[in-house]
């Protein structure tokens, strides 16, 4: 019976993380739209989601510092300015036109169009030979494409302006996750830990957005009676709290998705994503009343074939592989959060076989 048992509770386990993840993936994108109807400063609210996301990985690592009695990585301001500066701006950049664009699309354009980041993280993959080219990568490519050109074809309520902001966040996604996945996997500075990465690209992404902010927003939002020349205190108050919740969300997704990944695998995740995007299209449907032809659902499922595809080809070609150079090795103990260690030796040898895949 322990077989059967210790299956159940895996599943069980699985499921619950997945759900932890849809909560705040699914949510952070419904909670930008939502705020953009009423708040037109998406650089400002960005700038407040980095401060929170940078106090909260503070306190986090304090809490594992305390928990483990070791002393977390502090990169010196070499490595600092030298190394995670090129990925805080790509990050910045990718996050702020993104929540950007909700002020002119909705939900179902930016989830689609945002799918189409797995071709630019193709691309940079091949060019910095963090992917080795494989013909299969061709139809990925074709389906993705074809997928995004049927979605976007004579909708009814496509915007040019929103769908390029969101195509150029994708451009530079892939910039921002091929970065990403180097710095983490550079052994020597430490960084392996999501947590300590989120508390270290913080502050630069502040920085790097901060004069584009001020070139857009600066004037328009200090004369604003939301924040600045606001004269009552509970309206300023509950602008800041509307504020403070995409901070906590920000922080959350990219804690599930590293608490998914480290308690199952890479695939999960992958295949979650999946099934993710087909949930935010349909609540974005019934929920936001974004419309959506024949055609356009027709897009959306080849545009996941495409997706789909490429998450078969990785595990295929991951288990041909002993070690690949995108492998993080999350059971250091130097690095491990407390919270995710294991006592599941099945579990771990899994999860050892598994490739890292960045989103």
């Amino acid at each position: 019976m322990a077989g059967p048992v210790q299956f159940l509770c895996r599943t069980l386990r699985t499921v619950g993380l997945v759900l932890f993840y849809y909560v705040f993936s699914i949510g952070i994108t419904f909670y930008n739209k939502w705020l953009m109807k009423g708040f037109h400063y998406p650089l400002f609210m960005t700038l407040v989601h980095l401060a929170l996301t940078f106090c909260l990985s503070a306190l986090t690592r304090q809490a594992m510092q305390c928990w483990t009695g070791k002393t977390r990585v502090i990169l010196s301001w070499t490595d600092y300015l030298c190394k995670v500066a090129p990925t805080a701006l790509a990050t910045t950049l990718d996050i702020g036109l993104s929540n950007w664009s909700f002020l002119f699309i909705t939900i179902s354009l930016y989830t689609m169009t945002k799918s189409s980041a797995v071709l630019f993280i193709l691309f940079f993959s091949l060019v910095f030979k963090l992917e080795e080219p494989n013909p299969f990568l061709i139809l990925v490519v074709l389906l993705i494409s074809c997928g995004l050109f049927m979605f976007t074809f004579q909708s009814t309520q496509f915007n040019m302006e929103g769908f390029l902001m969101v195509l150029l966040a994708s451009f530079i996604g892939g910039i921002r996750w091929t970065l990403t996945q180097v710095l983490t996997q550079k052994a020597e500075l430490g960084l392996q830990n999501p947590v300590d990465a989120m508390y270290h690209l913080q502050p630069l992404m502040f920085l790097g957005l901060f004069p584009l902010f001020l070139y857009n927003e600066g004037l328009s939002i200090s004369t604003s009676d939301k924040l600045f020349r606001g004269t009552e205190l509970l309206p300023l108050l509950y602008s800041v709290f509307l504020l403070s919740i995409g901070g906590v969300l920000a922080f959350g997704l990219g804690f599930s998705e590293f608490l998914l990944v480290s308690r199952t695998s890479s695939l999960t995740l992958s295949i979650s994503g999946i099934f993710k995007e087909i949930c935010t299209l349909v609540l974005a449907a019934s929920v936001m009343g974004d419309k959506m032809s024949v055609l356009n659902w027709l897009g959306f499922a080849v545009c996941l074939s495409g997706i789909a595809l490429h998450v078969g080809l990785k595990v295929h070609y991951s288990k041909n592989k002993n070690q690949s150079l995108r492998q993080l090795n999350s059971k250091s103990p130097e690095l491990e959060l407390p919270l995710l260690r294991h006592n599941d030796d099945e579990d771990s040898a899994a999860e050892n076989e598994d490739e890292i895949t960045l989103h």
